[in-house]
């Protein structure tokens, strides 16, 4: 039996879903833009296959990052055109199962972007093959940046500039998770021992509960700002 903290913030996750699979429209929105980009850099890096190895892994989470940042500008912008986050501030919720719902939400959506792209990646960089590992670095990247981005789409929804304000103040916040990412995706895809890298898993891991628990105890204040 789900707690009504839970129950509240499954029910707003789950809206969030049943929207997208009715319109796919921000999750179609958001692959197109990660394969045409991923399309991109693999053409740009044709030529070097020496720097195309060496540059998967950061054109693979840049790509994550600014279609994460597509996703929030538009699940955020939807909520506030359609009057939704209004309903749900006068709802007997709690302001914090708003942003876990929002959260579980987010952090699916850009999932299987980044499933897609590991996929693709594969084919287009010559991949032999997908190290396990990533298919615990990509969730937990990618929780980083749903999480903090959860918080910042939040707060620029209401301005007149957030397509173009979010990105100025998500990426700076989410630089650490996309350093700690790189290079632990870097060393996986090189197949190094588990022991010389596994200090940027534990790092990636610790931004990640930092994050939590930063943005789950300020959602409230911003969304009463």
């Amino acid at each position: 039996m789900l707690t009504p903290f839970f129950k509240a913030s499954w029910l707003i996750a789950r809206k969030d879903l049943i929207a997208e699979f009715r319109s796919r429209e921000m999750l179609s929105t958001m692959a197109v833009f990660a394969i045409l980009s991923l399309l991109i850099f693999s053409f740009a890096l044709d030529l070097d296959r020496v720097a195309r190895q060496e540059a998967i892994s950061g054109v693979l989470w840049v790509t994550v990052a600014f279609a994460t940042i597509l996703g929030l500008n538009r699940s955020l912008a939807m909520e506030r055109e359609q009057g939704g986050l209004e309903a749900m501030l006068t709802a007997s919720i709690s302001r914090v199962s708003i942003f876990l719902g929002k959260l579980v939400g987010n952090f699916l959506f850009s999932i299987s972007v980044g499933v897609l792209l590991l996929a693709m990646a594969v084919v287009l960089y010559n991949l032999s093959g997908l190290s396990l590992w990533l298919l615990v670095l990509m969730p937990l990247g990618t929780l980083g940046l749903t999480t903090v981005g959860t918080l910042l789409a939040t707060m620029t929804a209401q301005t007149r500039a957030r397509d173009s304000l979010l990105p100025i103040v998500m990426l700076p916040m989410a630089l650490p998770v996309v350093l700690a990412a790189v290079k632990a995706t870097t060393a996986a895809l090189s197949n190094m021992p588990v022991a010389d890298w596994q200090t940027w898993i534990e790092m990636l891991v610790l931004i990640d509960v930092i994050y939590l628990v930063t943005c789950y105890a300020m959602y409230g204040f911003v969304l009463e700002e």
